[in-house]
């Protein structure tokens, strides 16, 4: 069954036309990679997705609902969460603080079985967003997408900026939400990264979909990647090196 499922998307902004037949599908208990240049338009098809850039054609259904057209937070009842580009924290408040925000449906994830999950975040309970390092900012942004017990997680560039073994160890709490089964959609510009803990990739060029199948089949093709994805050689050796 299928968790997620996005078909002929044609998202606008303004004058300006980005998504042009945009179409992903993410099974229960799956994690599928979104990936291409920077402006392929993963982004945008994210908050097609959620509801927060409404498209002009192409519909969503998730957990077995139609959801186009449907606003956030009606998205967000369903079980969906969101963790945006940017690690949009409160830089203000306190670790504690931030996790004490979201207001989710009531499941397995709380704040204590967060902090077992990041005990780097145990250790910082007190401390203001913006003391923080990157990682930890990361690993902040995901625990409260965590506290909406969403069942589909949709996670956009969560390596962004981080060394290489932090990147590992966020990317091993992705395999677990999988293995508890979570549906993700990981947006990502690590392709390497994204594709070797994922079922399933789809690869963006300038707003359309130019490769749809197996991760593991994206992965075997590194010429194609690179050329694709505008993956560096850089990507490809990043977890080697850590």
């Amino acid at each position: 069954m299928s968790a997620l499922v996005a078909e002929g998307l044609q998202t606008w902004y303004g004058k300006s036309h980005i998504l042009h037949g945009v179409s992903v599908d993410v099974d229960d208990g799956q994690i599928v990679a979104l990936v291409g240049r920077n402006g392929a338009g993963k982004t945008t098809t994210m908050r097609s997705l959620m509801g927060l850039t409404r498209p002009r054609a192409g519909r969503v259904s998730i957990l077995g609902r139609e959801t186009t057209g449907w606003p956030p937070d009606r998205v967000a009842s369903l079980g969906v969460g969101y963790v945006p580009e940017g690690r949009r924290i409160f830089a203000g408040l306190s670790v504690e603080e931030n996790l004490l925000v979201p207001n989710g449906r009531t499941g397995p994830w709380t704040i204590a079985r967060v902090f077992e999950l990041f005990p780097r975040l145990r250790e910082r309970r007190n401390s203001k967003g913006r003391q923080l390092s990157g990682g930890e900012q990361e690993m902040l942004a995901i625990a409260r997408g965590l506290l909406l017990n969403p069942r589909v997680l949709l996670l956009d560039e969560p390596s962004q900026g981080l060394a290489p073994l932090m990147v590992r160890e966020v990317f091993d709490v992705i395999v677990r939400m999988r293995a508890e089964g979570m549906s993700v959609l990981l947006v990502e510009q690590n392709v390497r990264a994204a594709v070797e803990i994922a079922d399933a990739a789809c690869v963006l060029d300038d707003g359309r979909v130019v490769f749809s199948g197996s991760a593991r089949e994206l992965a075997r093709d590194e010429a194609r990647v690179r050329t694709l994805a505008g993956a560096s050689a850089s990507d490809w050796r990043m977890l080697d090196d850590a």
